[in-house]
């Protein structure tokens, strides 16, 4: 006797916590090699104008200056990169692509000279920049409501967007923001409807 397969899908909301999660979990793998290292993966970060290192834009944000910069960008990262990440895996993927790229050349065009920047930040404001704009594409009261609570709780991070402190990458920040708002465009905006459009030849 048979029994039919099962079609149970995952729960889309462990399957969110398990990538994130383990994404945040390599970057702790990663610190603590670093800190057992003489701080030898720093050399990886963004450093502005450097044609050699262009290639760091990718890296630097999984890399931390510390124990207490990866703690600090920890939680809000699973938070809103769960958030972000059950819409669907392609949308997180190419929502974090897009954070990730605009980032990190907002920071190697604009940062001060003889800087190295580090850190996940730029993406975790491109998580949060995604899915506040979201809800203004989308419409939809329960991506609205999520969006008026996310406001209420990381609202004050914001002033990360601004050049309050020399050694806080608000340009990593702001890029990341533009990185977010862009996908949510590309995905949910006129740039999705345009996609979508049919043409005629």
């Amino acid at each position: 006797m048979r029994h039919p397969a099962s079609t149970t899908q995952p729960n889309p909301w462990l399957r969110a916590v398990i990538v994130v999660g383990g994404l945040l979990a390599v970057m702790w793998l990663l610190e603590a090699v670093d800190q057992s290292t003489n701080n030898s993966l720093d050399q990886f970060g963004i450093i502005p104008r450097d044609v050699d290192a262009a290639g760091h834009i990718v890296l630097a944000p999984w890399l931390h200056f510390g124990w207490a910069h990866l703690v600090a960008n920890s939680g809000p990262f699973l938070v809103l990169g769960v958030l972000t990440y059950v819409a669907g895996f392609l949308r997180w993927l190419a929502t974090t692509v897009v954070s990730v790229v605009v980032s990190g050349v907002t920071v190697w065009l604009t940062a001060p000279p003889g800087s190295i920047t580090l850190g996940v930040s730029g993406l975790v404001f491109g998580y949060l920049a995604y899915l506040l704009i979201r809800g203004f594409f989308t419409r939809r009261p329960g991506q609205i409501a999520l969006a008026v609570v996310i406001l209420l709780v990381y609202g004050g991070v914001l002033t990360g967007l601004l050049p309050t402190a020399s050694s806080v990458s608000w340009q990593g920040h702001l890029g990341g923001a533009l990185g977010g708002g862009l996908a949510a465009w590309l995905q949910f905006g006129r740039g999705a409807t345009r996609r979508r459009s049919p043409q005629m030849t």
